[in-house]
């Protein structure tokens, strides 16, 4: 009886295909990894987290000043109005953080018009998980919500 080679055989390449398709998944993967940015990662950890137990005390400070606004988002405008606390004369600034993508990100200082309400036009809608702030105009306090847009109805910060 001939035996046959083997090359020739189905149980050898089956047996050879499997380690090497891990070998040029883990190759390809190697590839991702080494040209992508990671922007959720950031070089100055140590820095920020100091930085966070600032962000509490400016956020105490709006809670002990009893502030409260309702944010309003429409297809082509944000507004933001005042509910609590002394009424605020100077500007604000409005801090939208994207929950995934940095580039998204954007910061405003607002003021308020006549009738007490302060307005952001937007270029396009926004949709998506956000981290919503806003801010003193001097840094003294802090509100801070998160918010899923788009959203019907007013979204509160106190």
């Amino acid at each position: 009886m001939k035996q046959t080679p083997w090359y020739k055989q189905f149980w050898p390449w089956f047996l050879i295909i499997l380690p090497a398709c891990a070998v040029v998944a883990s190759v390809y993967t190697f590839y991702i990894a080494a040209n992508s940015q990671f922007s959720m990662v950031s070089e100055d950890y140590y820095k920020e987290g100091k930085g966070i137990n600032q962000d509490l005390s400016r956020i105490r400070a709006a809670k002990n000043l009893g502030l409260a606004f309702t944010l309003e988002v429409a297809d082509d405008e944000i507004r933001i109005i005042q509910h609590g606390g002394e009424t605020i004369d100077t500007a604000i600034e409005l801090e939208f953080h994207h929950a995934t993508l940095e580039q998204h990100d954007f910061i405003e200082k607002l003021f308020r018009d006549g009738t007490g309400t302060y307005r952001l036009r937007l270029d396009a809608p926004l949709s998506g998980t956000w981290l919503v702030q806003i801010d003193a105009y001097d840094q003294s306090w802090r509100l801070q919500t998160r918010a899923t847009l788009p959203h019907d109805g007013v979204i509160w910060l106190n």
